[in-house]
């Protein structure tokens, strides 16, 4: 009786030990879709186990995830299902190795600038596959090279939407967890990082660094308010946070989170592959510009309310009585 008990006891540990290195390998549960809590994160966590296992680092998982994602995406040119349905199955394991790399990088603290860069251009790649095989197929099924008009708004509405979702949940996550709990980052310092590089001795690196550079002023560029709100409690606040600001931010921001979602990727790839089941593909861009662009600005005006909102509560100095943490 004791060893079974003592067994039970066990086993129960383990389950919390195993639970408890599945939840810290997540960013917060603000900013996760439940999709991925049910689906992408679980694959994705057991990727990242065996890459810590057999010595993978991050970023190789997220170079064979763009392999596979831009795969998809070239599948996506035949018009026959069932090709198309293998394309959707590698878009599927391109996302959970993207969801690894994360992971992995949180689970090994393996975590690099590179690395970050390399996470948010693996998206980029697949979905130029995707637009460039939409069009190509679009014209084979007889539509003129206009197609290609939707087809590049679309593509510069989503590297927005990607960016700015991205930028928004970075922000939430420097609120409530500091900057170890998040990848944000700004122009002024990246700017001198790359002023650092040299074009002779440090081309690839420096290209990179300009890159990120013009990636990030993108995302600065559709968030004035928020630049003010981040440039004031950087000053303000440079021993931490105080709890109650974190609290208060949390509840004001965290409905928000859920249009980052949206924008990004679960939604509009269930939608794609909804219209390739239809063998009307094209409409995807219309989607992308006339659903989910609208979301897009209603999400930044919301956030920028939220961002003046704070600011001048932090400069009216209504937080003067709150204790760091």
């Amino acid at each position: 009786m004791e060893t079974t008990t003592s067994d039970k006891s066990g086993k129960k540990e383990e389950e919390v030990k195993s639970g408890s290195a599945f939840e810290n390998s997540l960013k917060s549960s603000d900013t996760e879709e439940q999709i991925d809590i049910w689906f992408y994160r679980p694959i994705g966590y057991q990727i990242a186990l065996f890459c810590a296992k057999v010595g993978i680092r991050p970023n190789p998982v997220t170079i064979v995830s763009i392999f596979f994602g831009v795969a998809a995406g070239i599948l996506f040119y035949y018009q026959e299902l069932w090709i198309n349905v293998i394309g959707m199955l590698l878009l599927v394991f391109a996302n959970s190795l993207d969801s690894a790399d994360g992971q992995l990088a949180r689970m090994t603290n393996d975590k690099s600038r590179l690395g970050r860069i390399l996470d948010g251009a693996a998206g980029d790649f697949w979905f130029i596959a995707i637009h460039i095989a939409i069009c190509l197929r679009s014209q084979n099924e007889g539509w003129s090279a206009w197609i290609w008009v939707p087809g590049v708004l679309a593509g510069a509405s989503h590297v927005v939407q990607s960016a700015m979702a991205d930028y928004y949940r970075n922000v939430h996550l420097f609120f409530i967890k500091g900057t170890s709990g998040s990848e944000l980052d700004n122009s002024r310092d990246l700017q001198q990082e790359y002023d650092r590089l040299s074009w002779s001795s440090d081309f690839g690196m420096k290209l990179i660094a300009r890159t990120y550079l013009n990636y990030t002023k993108l995302q600065e560029s559709f968030s004035p308010h928020l630049q003010k709100l981040l440039a004031l409690v950087r000053s303000k606040y440079q021993n931490g946070l105080p709890q109650e600001l974190v609290t208060d931010f949390r509840a004001h921001n965290r409905p928000l989170m859920k249009y980052t979602n949206i924008v990004q990727f679960n939604t509009r790839v269930l939608f794609l592959f909804l219209w390739l089941f239809l063998d009307q593909s094209w409409i995807y861009f219309f989607f992308d510009m006339f659903v989910l662009n609208p979301i897009l600005i209603y999400m930044i005006v919301n956030q920028e309310k939220v961002s003046r909102y704070f600011y001048q509560k932090i400069l009216n100095g209504k937080t003067n009585g709150y204790q760091t943490i």
